[in-house]
């Protein structure tokens, strides 16, 4: 219910929310209830309280994060695949620290509420700090742009002729795909991996729990590699050789037995690290001027991908859960068949 009825109220935000002074005030008007809904998940002493919550996250985290992320991406036009390296570390970062968190809140004594407490706290500080930096300078954009003010008076119809056209336009429409199809191996594959390698691999509970920590640590390690490695080499080169290390080694880690799986996993993981920044990054580029659209089009694009680990179950149920994950050696050979008429960017 949270992604579907959430996701549903976030989808309008980036038409709604445009550019200049009305984004920023969506981007603090979405910080404040990103808080709320954090303090009320603490608090929920019912399901509906708890549900209604989480619901209200979806929006909430649109407009304080994915807008803030379009509005980074205006700012620096140019580099935008560095950018979005930066931003997705910072997400990894925060992907590992989430368990040293709870851990921590539990040694000392308290609850998954205390958690949900200090994470409202850290929003909180997210919040001033978005409100002391101010609005940021966005780069001039193309002349068909034309000037923030009159970005900013455009009615919510135009901005949604432009996402109409965005869906014809090939050149942005592979982006948005790609992202899905390639987080079947980011965020679906992780979803059943301790399943997998408990069920299938057979290996006792605490290795697979081993097994997700080093999965996020490696992506991490990869995370901070591509800040370094973009400022060599181009965006394309890094996801083409990428999606070749991903070709090579997800199948390795499905046909190697036992403990050594780890390794392999730990190599997968961070190769595959580069994909969601570089295509989300290759998204707002095909869309400049327009990242508003770019933000509506994932939200949107979220919600059906929502359906991989309902279609990866589906077909686990039905042929078992080896051959269903053993179907996204796909998904590398995607990657590297879609974007070679683009250019790269160094």
């Amino acid at each position: 219910m949270p992604l579907l009825v959430g996701g549903l109220l976030e989808l309008p935000l980036g038409v709604l929310a445009g550019q200049g002074r009305r984004r920023r005030l969506a981007i603090l008007g979405g910080g404040i209830i990103f808080a709320l809904t954090l303090l009320g998940v603490a608090s929920a002493r019912s399901l509906a309280m708890l549900l209604c919550a989480f619901v209200a996250f979806y929006p909430a985290s649109g407009a304080f994060v994915s807008l803030t992320q379009a509005e980074i991406m205006d700012a620096w036009p140019d580099r935008q695949a560095q950018v979005m390296a930066r931003w997705d570390l910072a997400g990894s970062t925060g992907a590992v620290a989430g368990p040293l968190l709870l851990i921590a809140v539990l040694a000392s004594g308290g609850s998954w509420r205390a958690g949900y407490l200090v994470l409202a706290g850290i929003a909180a500080l997210a919040w001033l700090g978005a409100y002391l930096r101010g609005p940021m300078d966005p780069a001039v954009g193309p002349p068909e742009a034309g000037t923030e003010d009159e970005v900013e008076r455009q009615p919510w119809t135009a901005r949604a002729r432009e996402i109409a056209a965005a869906l014809r336009a090939w050149g942005t429409l592979r982006w948005l795909l790609l992202i899905e199809v390639a987080d079947l191996l980011l965020d679906v594959f992780t979803g059943f991996l301790a399943l997998y390698l408990v069920d299938v691999a057979h290996l006792p509970p605490a290795v697979a729990a081993l097994a997700i920590a080093i999965r996020l640590g490696a992506a991490l390690a990869g995370d901070v590699a591509l800040v370094v490695i973009l400022e060599r080499a181009g965006d394309l080169a890094v996801l083409r050789a990428s999606a070749i290390a991903a070709a090579l080694l997800y199948p390795g880690f499905l046909f190697v037995p036992g403990v050594p799986k780890l390794v392999v996993l730990a190599a997968l993981s961070a190769a595959t690290a580069p994909w969601y920044p570089l295509l989300q990054a290759r998204l707002y580029g095909s869309l400049p001027g327009r990242s508003s659209v770019a933000v509506t089009l994932s939200s949107a694009a979220g919600l059906a991908g929502g359906l991989g680990p309902l279609t990866v179950g589906l077909v686990a149920q039905w042929v078992g859960l080896s051959w269903a994950l053993a179907g996204l050696v796909v998904v590398p050979v995607a990657i590297l068949l879609v974007p070679a008429g683009a250019r790269s960017r160094a």
